[in-house]
């Protein structure tokens, strides 16, 4: 297993004071950072390898940029976040005086929401597909189109009979009352039945004018 850097029950824990910060400021000054696991005891300080460079990236390093993120800093961690991911080490890399912790709750607090109100995915910078409208269905049109149909359809009155129902001459048992009605839009042909009886000669014999009669 690997060796811890410190012994944890030797060293502080808890908030930095003053005179621990400029003890490893004045050391980081005359030496440089150097190795971190060497560096507490070289600096005289009881605390851990990890404490000491997180102090001195995160707050005691001179270029660091505090205050609100610019619009092209913003910019710039979007492009970034879409082609390294949740890489911070590297985003914060290309941004002058910022760490990467801090790059990284600016992202969770204020980027990521921004791109979900933009209605983009803040994990491949897609737009987002589940805000979109979905299309109409194909019998949602046709059901559409017929009532708009049945809508211009003119409904039948008292003085004008409908077609199909109704009191349509159609439905009369009568065969008579049909024929009167001048209102029934169906006519008869005219027949030329010629009923007329020619009276029977003299010369013939009753036997044929029955047969002609029957």
């Amino acid at each position: 297993m690997r060796k811890p850097c410190c012994d944890k029950q030797d060293t502080n824990r808890g908030a930095w004071s003053k005179q621990e910060d400029l003890k490893l400021i004045d050391y980081i000054r005359k030496h440089g950072e150097g190795c971190w696991r060497t560096l507490p005891q070289a600096a005289g300080l009881l605390r851990c390898g990890k404490s000491c460079r997180l102090r001195w990236i995160n707050y005691l390093r001179p270029d660091l940029k505090r205050g609100n993120f610019a619009e092209d800093e913003e910019d710039l961690i979007i492009k970034l976040h879409a082609l390294l991911g949740n890489r911070w080490s590297l985003i914060a890399g290309r941004l002058p005086g910022r760490t990467d912790n801090e790059v990284k709750n600016y992202w969770n607090s204020h980027l990521r929401r921004k791109l979900i109100s933009m209605g983009i995915d803040p994990n491949n910078h897609r737009p987002n597909t589940i805000n979109l409208p979905r299309p109409h269905h194909k019998n949602s049109q046709a059901v559409s189109s017929t009532a708009k149909l049945s809508a211009g359809l003119k409904t039948p009155t008292n003085d004008q009979p409908a077609r199909f129902g109704g009191n349509n001459c159609d439905q009369v048992s009568d065969g008579t009352s049909c024929l009167e009605d001048q209102s029934c839009g169906h006519q008869l042909p005219d027949l030329n039945l010629d009923l007329t009886i020619t009276a029977p000669s003299s010369n013939s014999e009753p036997e044929n004018l029955k047969e002609e009669i029957l």
